[in-house]
C-alpha cells in the first residue's frame, strides 16, 4: 500500500539529515521535493527514481500549493513510496501540515518525519545560540512571509518589546518592513540583528549589525536568509566555528 513520507531534509548541510530522512530517501519511488533542500540529497535516490521539482523562490511559486497537494496524491496513487522532501522541517512553516490534511482526507497513508529546522540550526552554524542564560531565556519563531503594514496581522507586534530572541524565516524581502516596525514599536535602533544567508553550507555569509542599519548592511546577501533580532547575536565573536 502507498505511504507519503512528508520528509524534512534540514537546513542545508546533508550531514544534518536524520538517519530516517536517508533511509526514506534512499527507498523513494518518487521524491517530491523543494528548492531549499540540499541538491546533493537527490544523489542518494535510486537511479530509477522519478524527480519532481515543485521549489518555491523569493514570494514567486513555480508551482500553487494546491497543485502540489495533488502531485502528492497523484504520485501515492502510483507509486509505494512517495517522499516530500522539504528543507528544514515540514512543520515550521514548511506546509506539511496542509498536505498531511490533503492526504487524510483522500484516504492516504502518511509519516511525518521531522528535519532540523533552520530557525535554530542557521544562528547555531552562525555561532548565535537562540537562548543564553542571563540573556534571554526564550525565543520566537516568526514569518517574515506577512507584511507588517498589511491592515489585520496575525503576528502580535507589540509583544516583541521582550528581550527574547526573535528568528524571522522567510523575511529577508521583508527586511526594511520588519526592522522599521520593531523600531517604531520602541526597539533600540542600535538594538542587535544579524542575517545569515545559506546557513550551514559552504556558501554561508553572515551579516551582523544593528536594526537601523541592517537593510544597508545586507542587502548584497543571497537568498535563502534568515534574520536573527537580539542580544545573543553579540556571542558570535566568541562563538563562531563554521567557515
Amino acid at each position: 500500500m502507498a505511504k507519503v513520507y512528508l520528509t524534512g531534509a534540514g537546513p542545508g548541510d546533508i550531514e544534518l539529515m536524520t538517519l530516517k530522512a536517508a533511509r526514506v530517501v534512499k527507498e523513494a519511488d518518487v521524491l517530491i521535493y523543494d528548492r531549499l533542500a540540499n541538491p546533493e540529497i537527490l544523489d542518494m535516490a535510486q537511479e530509477d527514481c522519478e524527480m519532481i521539482y515543485v521549489g518555491k523562490q523569493d514570494g514567486k511559486h513555480s508551482v500553487p500549493q494546491d497543485e502540489i497537494n495533488e502531485i502528492i496524491y497523484q504520485a501515492a496513487l502510483k507509486y509505494e513510496n512517495v517522499v516530500r522532501l522539504k528543507g528544514g522541517d515540514p512543520f515550521v512553516f514548511g506546509r506539511g501540515g496542509e498536505e498531511a490534511i490533503y492526504l487524510y482526507d483522500r484516504n492516504i497513508k502518511f509519516e511525518i518525519i521531522p528535519g532540523i529546522t533552520s530557525s535554530v540550526s542557521v544562528p547555531a552554524y552562525a555561532g548565535i545560540p537562540v537562548t543564553h542564560r542571563g540573556i534571554t531565556t526564550s525565543f520566537r519563531v516568526v514569518t517574515g512571509h506577512e507584511s507588517p503594514n498589511k491592515k489585520i496581522s496575525q503576528i502580535e507586534w507589540q509583544t516583541f518589546l521582550n528581550d527574547e530572541t526573535i528568528v524571522f524565516l522567510m523575511g529577508f524581502h521583508n527586511i526594511k518592513l520588519i526592522t522599521n516596525k520593531l523600531m517604531e514599536l520602541g526597539k533600540a535602533r542600535d538594538y542587535p540583528c544579524a542575517v545569515i544567508s545559506k546557513g550551514s553550507t559552504p556558501e554561508q555569509q553572515v551579516v551582523v549589525s544593528t536594526l537601523e542599519n541592517i537593510v544597508e548592511d545586507s542587502k548584497e546577501l543571497p537568498t535563502p536568509a534568515i534574520i536573527v533580532v537580539g542580544e545573543v547575536v553579540k556571542l558570535r565573536e566568541q562563538i563562531k566555528w563554521f567557515k
